[in-house]
């Protein structure tokens, strides 16, 4: 099955969190990658219950470092076209709705705890912003991302009656 999308987890810190996104990449038929170190085992149980029976139902690419990914981004990228890297980030100025995404986009959310690194910050063919209220910080990562993956992907998938 092809997958219009992928969502990276950069070292994800919470295993709820990543349950969750990844049961929401199941649900809406979404490839997923996670680039460790993960802040949790991959076997945890609290990963688990929050991504339920669903886990097995997401195509899954483990990658032991950020540069790794970076290895297999660019692999996937001359094989295949596509793999733009768009980055959620706080410090964005575009917002996620105006952002025009395309089939083979990779959205990268970053640690709970922390983001992601400059290095991380400085590679992202884009980077997008999910406008919050003054004085407030952000949302959830998995809300987050589920906002994100569905905006991505009511653009590629709407057709004009």
């Amino acid at each position: 099955m092809l997958h219009p999308l992928t969502l990276a987890l950069y070292q994800p810190d919470i295993p709820q969190n990543t349950g969750t996104m990844l049961r929401t990449c199941a649900c809406l038929g979404l490839a997923a990658a996670i680039i460790e170190p993960a802040g949790f085992p991959i076997s945890d149980r609290h990963f688990r219950r929050s991504g339920m029976d669903y886990l097995d139902h997401v195509p899954l690419e483990r990658h032991i470092s950020w540069r790794a990914f970076e290895d297999w981004r660019r692999a996937h990228r001359a094989q295949k076209g596509g793999a733009r890297l768009v980055l959620l980030s706080t410090k964005a100025s575009l917002t996620y709705t105006k952002f025009a995404y395309q089939p083979g986009d990779i959205l990268m959310v970053g640690r709970e705890s922390a983001g992601v690194p400059d290095e991380v910050h400085d590679a992202a063919d884009q980077r997008i912003l999910i406008p919050v209220q003054a004085g407030l910080r952000s949302l959830n990562v998995a809300m987050a991302a589920a906002m994100a993956m569905g905006e991505a992907l009511r653009q590629i998938t709407h057709t004009t009656p």
